[in-house]
């Protein structure tokens, strides 16, 4: 009877464990380096005169301007890039079209294309050396140096967020249920709202939220197209810029905090999400 030599099971890990200590202290000095310790400077230097001096500053009508234009265009670029993210999933993972290879190359075409690009684009198309911009003035219609090319520049730069977020749930999830309900007798948008967005949910919701973080802090389309003109078109991003320029620190990092703390709300948010539904974001994941 031969003898069995069962070999001991080999880890999954190799490294010693000092090696793993050492890796993973350099992990959290770098992030404490190059994340916590500015982000806990913009806070004290907010506060460097007190919540009075911090108040004060945000009271200024240059910032509480700033605010309500930096929240005033997330209220309408993420609506609406949902409902676009939305259409362009839909079509992308339910339909088989010439040209949808094109179409998610599009989607991803703000991520390639540098934000200040984007926003000199638009300058060039709706300016008044442009014919189009021309005619525009010529209307008395104003999208350069106005909110409606903010809006514009904010939604051309947070447009891939919400539809790369859903396509891939989409592709996963099929076309088994639509059908389904379709040959039982539903309408197409009853199948929508009764089988489709149920389905999708966390997943557009976990969209919805990485774009209105992008929006809120979008600075270099909004710079190139605002003209960054103080209480009118200057977003909160440009206004620390300003701020900080004049020397008016306190202002400056009093916004930028408000800014960090939103920043920080959406992130808070995107990991309650990620623990509590990890399994129906995990598609996200696998394309």
């Amino acid at each position: 009877m031969s003898d069995i030599v069962l070999s001991r099971p080999v880890p999954v890990t190799t490294e010693p464990q000092l090696a793993r200590a050492l890796l993973v202290g350099l992990a959290v000095l770098f992030a404490a380096l190059f994340l916590f310790a500015p982000l806990a400077t913009v806070f004290a230097e907010a506060l460097a005169e007190g919540w009075q001096g911090a108040i004060a500053a945000l009271s200024l009508p240059d910032a509480r301007a700033a605010i309500r234009m930096t929240l005033s265009i997330a209220a309408i670029a993420v609506p609406l890039n949902a409902v676009f993210g939305i259409a362009a999933a839909w079509a992308i993972a339910k339909f088989d079209f010439r040209g949808k290879a094109f179409l998610i190359t599009l989607i991803d075409l703000p991520f390639s294309v540098s934000p200040v690009v984007a926003g000199l684009m638009l300058v060039l198309l709706f300016g008044a050396n442009s014919s189009f911009g021309a005619w525009l003035m010529a209307h008395d219609i104003r999208i350069v140096f106005a909110f409606p090319g903010i809006v514009l520049a904010t939604l051309f730069v947070t447009f891939p967020f919400v539809a790369r977020e859903l396509i891939p749930v989409m592709i996963e999830q099929g076309r088994t249920e639509e059908e389904a309900a379709l040959t039982l007798g539903a309408s197409g948008w009853r199948t929508f709202f009764t089988v489709t967005l149920p389905n999708i949910r966390w997943a557009l919701l976990y969209g919805v939220l990485l774009c209105n973080a992008r929006a809120m802090g979008e600075f270099g389309a909004v710079a190139v197209v605002s003209g960054k003109i103080r209480g009118e078109t200057a977003t909160m991003p440009t206004m620390i810029e300003m701020f900080f320029n004049e020397y008016l620190s306190v202002a400056a990092f009093s916004l930028a905090s408000v800014l960090a703390m939103l920043a920080l709300l959406t992130l808070l948010l995107k990991s309650l999400l990620e623990w509590r539904h990890a399994d129906l974001l995990a598609a996200t994941r696998r394309h």
